[in-house]
């Protein structure tokens, strides 16, 4: 009994000691994610931040966030009383199979860096990789998000857009506007041109550089002849630009006559008496 007595002693008196530390510990972990996030918020906010790079803003903020949680997760095994060697021993052991589950993450963190080196688009730019499209709102450490134009979220992984081939419809200044518009064969071409060019010239976002609008017949289709048009704008002004050339040219046929075709087929029967 007098043994059984020492043995409940000693471990009431572990428990009641570690038990304290475990406490101690979780509301340092609580704590201490609450001045992280705190502080990562007033980092944000800071004018010296806010002067840097905003595509670069994202990702630093996400690095800093990582940093500082790993460091609290050290701190407080530090206050457990783990040996910091044999805790980086384990992690070393270990290393090989923490890289291959962590595969995909580390392949979009370098990705991320890989983004903000080279630079294939910025927050603020609409891109379209093909499957998603939208505008570039956040770069973070592993992710790039989109917001589409009816106002929703995606979520890109940075290793996919680094090998994928993206189109940025914001990185040039200058847009140009392609259109094909279709009239009947009997229609006169040069008129058909002549009114495509006025409607071009008058839009109060035409430009002419890097070239003055154009227009020709450029295909004799199935059952009507296909006119293209192409006119140059700021990027910022391609939509606007685009639909009003599309309604003004239709109004512009309405009012010369001109017959904008449906798809016919002529059908010949031969009649044996």
């Amino acid at each position: 009994m007098d043994i059984l007595d020492k043995v409940i002693d000693i471990l009431i008196g572990y428990a009641t000691t570690a038990g304290l530390k475990i406490i101690i510990s979780l509301i340092i972990l609580v704590v201490g994610l609450k001045l992280i996030k705190i502080l990562v918020k007033a980092i944000s906010k800071s004018e010296g931040f806010s002067r840097i790079d905003p595509s670069a803003q994202g990702f630093i903020r996400s690095f800093i966030s990582i940093g500082l949680k790993i460091l609290l997760g050290i701190s407080i095994a530090r206050y457990l009383g783990l040996e910091m060697t044999s805790v980086l021993a384990v992690l070393a052991s270990a290393g090989l199979a923490i890289g291959l589950a962590l595969q995909g993450a580390l392949g979009n963190l370098a990705g991320g860096l890989m983004i903000l080196i080279f630079k294939p688009f910025r927050v603020g730019d609409y891109i379209d990789n093909h499957t998603d499209a939208g505008t570039v709102s956040e770069i973070n450490i592993f992710y790039t998000v989109l917001k589409t134009i009816d106002n929703n979220r995606i979520m890109l992984p940075n290793g996919e857009l680094t090998n994928t081939s993206i189109v940025n419809y914001s990185m040039e200044e200058k847009r140009r506007v392609d259109l094909v518009f279709t009239t009947a064969y009997d229609a006169d071409i040069d008129k058909v041109k002549s009114i495509l060019l006025d409607v071009a010239n008058g839009h109060e976002f035409k430009i002419d550089e890097p070239d003055t609008p154009f227009c020709r017949l450029t295909e004799h289709g199935d059952s009507a002849l296909l006119f293209t048009l192409r006119v140059w704008t700021l990027a910022g002004n391609y939509w606007p630009m685009r639909f009003d050339l599309i309604e003004q040219v239709k109004h512009a046929f309405d009012s010369n006559n001109i017959e904008i075709p449906y798809p016919q087929m002529d059908v010949h029967l031969d009649q044996k008496s």
